[in-house]
């Protein structure tokens, strides 16, 4: 055939592949979750996602400094709380002496490099499981009066030694109400990482039962994002810009790639895309059951997001995607 065109030409070799390859997923490119809870010397599987673990501090800082040894620059640390702790009102959320900003101070002193990402959100301290406090009365979600809270929770969680403030609770205005409570307290090197457009998805449930931070009534589609819309992503994407954040975060991922893309397109500051609890359980179950080749949908997957326009990805396959992009072997869980 006399073709003159042939696209097939810039394929024909993985030499050529990856000398035209448009994008390069690396580990520099990697944020590893990581569940804490107090005590010493415990590691308690998450059933629901296969090869994750709730970690006491001790544990947390070991698990920490191999994700560091493998290149991963950052961690995000979810606090796990007995019941006993939580209340309607949060309050252990900004308590300085609380497991979670100890475990924040000790993984800082152990590694300082390593960039330490925080969650400012009530549901792991809220008896009701919600983001926000809940009226006793009517179950509105009080946006006001959690944004204070929220404040003071960045602030103890800066004293700690975070380096990146992640607000996931979805209020109004609680990116402005937390760079001005950092900056008037001397905390304006610290950074905002907005969940700018925290849709209210399907695929958290594996995230709860880590945190047993379920709602206990109601649900959360009065502050969490209608997941049939995508142009209201860029409405919060401009309130977040004007009130001061950093990063802006799209999750879930994977449904969401066309959202990362329209952020992308609409801002010049960095994208995060959250792997979330539930896209990981598919893939793990699909893949204990041979149905999936791991290795191989773990590199595909996180390049999508690299490709639709993430700068950095949380992802709780990191660890085994730093090990694939070095080329070592990933032990099946």
């Amino acid at each position: 055939m006399e073709l003159p065109i042939r696209a097939r030409r810039n394929r024909k070799n993985s030499a050529i592949r990856d000398l035209i390859r448009e994008n390069h997923l690396t580990v520099k490119d990697l944020i590893a979750p990581l569940f804490v809870i107090d005590g010493k010397g415990q590691q308690i599987p998450i059933k629901s996602m296969p090869g994750q673990a709730r970690l006491t501090v001790d544990l947390m800082i070991e698990k920490a400094r191999n994700l560091w040894e493998l290149g991963i620059p950052c961690v995000s640390l979810f606090p796990a709380l007995e019941e006993s702790l939580k209340n309607s009102s949060a309050t252990e959320s900004y308590n300085p002496n609380n497991f979670y900003q100890k475990a924040i101070k000790s993984l800082k002193s152990a590694l300082p490099e390593l960039l330490i990402m925080t969650d400012v959100a009530l549901d792991p301290y809220s008896s009701d499981g919600h983001d926000g406090l809940v009226d006793s009365e009517t179950g509105e979600i009080l946006n006001d009066q959690t944004i204070e809270i929220l404040a003071k929770m960045a602030i103890c969680q800066a004293q700690s030694g975070s380096d990146i403030v992640g607000p996931s609770d979805m209020m109004d205005g609680r990116v402005g109400a937390i760079r001005t409570a950092l900056d008037q307290a001397s905390y304006e090197n610290v950074s905002i990482m907005a969940y700018t457009a925290k849709y209210a998805s399907s695929f958290y449930g594996p995230f709860r039962d880590a945190l047993d931070s379920a709602p206990k009534g109601g649900d959360k589609k009065t502050y969490q994002m209608d997941y049939a819309n995508g142009t209201e992503a860029l409405r919060e994407l401009q309130l977040d810009q004007l009130e001061g954040a950093d990063i802006m975060m799209v999750k879930p991922g994977l449904p969401y790639l066309d959202v990362i893309y329209r952020l992308k397109q609409n801002t010049t500051l960095p994208i995060a895309a959250y792997n979330v609890s539930g896209e990981y359980a598919m893939i793990k179950a699909a893949a204990q059951n041979g149905w999936l080749d791991e290795a191989g949908v773990i590199l595909e997957m996180l390049t999508a997001f690299k490709r639709a326009g993430a700068d950095m990805i949380l992802t709780y396959f990191a660890e085994d995607a730093a090990k694939l992009l070095s080329g070592s072997k990933v032990s099946a869980e």
